[in-house]
């Protein structure tokens, strides 16, 4: 499975999307620091380093990374997390 990762008009955000459904219903999902979620691949997206905060939505994953955080190092890892999941 291919996961796109799309640039955002913010600079520390990326979304990540797949061709399948990764939340189903129509509500979203945000996963802040110091918090869980029932889902965990937000809970493991979070513990990679430079991982801000995460909110998901049906087939996409957006992350916020710190502002220290390089986006060169950090896709690959959170793609890894998201295909490691079958997505």
């Amino acid at each position: 499975m291919t996961i796109r990762a799309e640039e955002t008009p913010n600079p520390n955000a990326r979304k990540f999307t797949s061709d399948k459904l990764i939340f189903e219903g129509t509500s979203s999902i945000s996963v802040m620091p110091g918090n869980e979620s029932e889902h965990q691949i937000l809970n493991d997206l979070m513990e990679l380093d430079g991982v801000d905060n995460v909110f998901g939505y049906q087939n996409f994953i957006t992350v916020n990374k710190n502002f220290d955080a390089e986006w060169e190092s950090l896709t690959p890892r959170v793609v890894e997390v998201i295909e490691g999941y079958g997505f």
